[in-house]
C-alpha cells in the first residue's frame, strides 16, 4: 500500500486497512474459542492423558464441543437480538 503524502490515507487504503484488521480479529476470536473449548473440554473430559483416547473420552470431548459451540450460539444471538432492540431504539 502506497501513501502519497505522509499522514493521509485515500478511502480505498483506509477501507483496506479496516478489513484487515477485521480478518484479523476474527482469526483472533476463532483461535481463542479454539483454546477455551480445548482447555475447558480436555480438563473435563480426559482426566488421565494417555497416549490414545477410549471411547468415552471421544464421545465425552464431541458432547462438550457440541455444547460448548451451542451455548457460543445462543450468546451470539441474544446479543445480536439485543443490538437490533438498540438500534431500534435510536
Amino acid at each position: 500500500m502506497e501513501v502519497s503524502q505522509p499522514g493521509t490515507l485515500t478511502s480505498a487504503q483506509k477501507d483496506a486497512i479496516i478489513d484487515q484488521v477485521k480478518q484479523e480479529i476474527a482469526v483472533a476470536s476463532i483461535n481463542e474459542l479454539l483454546m477455551n473449548v480445548t482447555k475447558k473440554c480436555f480438563h473435563k473430559c480426559i482426566p488421565k492423558p494417555g497416549t490414545a483416547l477410549d471411547s468415552s473420552e471421544q464421545k465425552c470431548l464431541a458432547m462438550c464441543l457440541d455444547r460448548y459451540l451451542d451455548t457460543l450460539s445462543v450468546v451470539g444471538s441474544t446479543y445480536s437480538r439485543r443490538l437490533q432492540k438498540e438500534r431500534e431504539r435510536m
